[in-house]
């Protein structure tokens, strides 16, 4: 029993990096979460059915081939990859950078659909309002619509960070497994079961994976019903 909850730094260091790599992936990901999510709810425009399609596809896509669309535009040798590194040195593939980035892609449609739901259920009738009173749409935004909306960014958010914990696909075809640098939490317990005697180890990750999930959720309940009481108040 006692060997089940020893975990070893090399263990550590994949929990550690997952952790960094998901809040990096969400606060990346919520401006321009938040923007098409707005955008698709509020606004008509040709091609709207593409972006929304677009938006969605990393969800019924393998996840091997998004991490392999990153390869082929983030690699050294990439469309943009290679205009990065040439022009800035600056490498995504294969670095713990190129981790938040696959992530990023694999959680960005369960964030703007949260978003998009709470867009939906914002009353327009008080935006209306606002702007009958003088105030401009940047404005009306940020005082009306903005906190009405509060309850589904938090819920995109947890469940954005709570997919990137566990994403696997992507990133190990896109940044490798590379320990102590890619190698997340995933990767590591999909590692351990590769070799002999890695079981205990592979057990300890899978616990691990399944507390942080849980409180992630939990976290997400528990804000969405304290603004929602708070908006209500």
């Amino acid at each position: 029993m006692n060997e089940l909850w020893s975990i070893s730094p090399a263990e550590w260091t994949a929990i550690k990096l997952s952790l960094k790599v998901s809040g990096w992936a969400v606060f990346g990901s919520l401006p321009p979460g938040i923007f098409l999510a707005w955008v698709l709810s509020r606004k008509q425009f040709p091609g709207k059915q593409v972006l929304d399609g677009i938006i969605h596809l990393p969800l019924v896509l393998p996840p091997v081939v998004t991490g392999y669309i990153l390869l082929l535009a983030l690699g050294r040798q990439g469309f943009i990859g290679k205009f990065l590194y040439e022009a800035f040195g600056f490498t995504v593939a294969f670095t713990w950078k190129g981790a938040v980035v696959a992530s990023a892609v694999m959680a960005f449609p369960l964030l703007v659909r949260a978003v998009r739901l709470s867009v939906d259920s914002v009353d327009q009738g008080l935006e209306k309002a606002a702007r009958t009173l003088g105030a401009g749409p940047l404005r009306v935004f940020i005082t009306v619509s903005l906190p009405l909306m509060i309850p589904g960014i938090i819920t995109g958010a947890i469940l954005a960070f709570a997919r990137s914990l566990g994403e696997f696909g992507a990133t190990i075809t896109f940044v490798s497994n590379i320990q102590g640098e890619t190698q997340t939490l995933p990767l590591a317990l999909y590692s351990l079961t590769q070799i002999p005697d890695g079981e205990m180890g592979a057990l300890r990750l899978c616990i691990a994976a399944v507390i942080l999930a849980m409180a992630a959720l939990l976290v997400s309940e528990w804000m969405s019903g304290r603004f929602a009481e708070y908006i209500k108040g």
